[in-house]
């Protein structure tokens, strides 16, 4: 099973549930590849953690730039080697 984490959107009132498949730390950044279910053929987002040194809340974001998230994407392939990330 994995880690359930609750995300609040800027902005939003409500929060939002991921579940964590991975994580990893790239180039002294953190990222996380989460699911919205844990059910084998969910979406699967990376979160990028943007938040400062010393800050008591992580700041997590999508990656949203093709390059970052082709080169993210293949490390957590890497990582996860008997998961298929299309």
């Amino acid at each position: 099973m994995s880690q359930k984490i609750e995300f609040c959107p800027d902005g939003e009132k409500e929060t939002v549930g991921f579940f964590v498949v991975e994580e990893t730390r790239i180039a002294g950044v953190s990222y996380l590849l989460v699911t919205e279910t844990e059910e084998e053929e969910a979406d699967a987002y990376i979160l990028k953690d943007l938040s400062a040194d010393g800050e008591t809340e992580a700041r997590y974001v999508f990656v949203e730039d093709d390059e970052e998230l082709e080169a993210v994407s293949k490390v957590f392939a890497e990582l996860l080697e008997d998961v298929d990330l299309i």
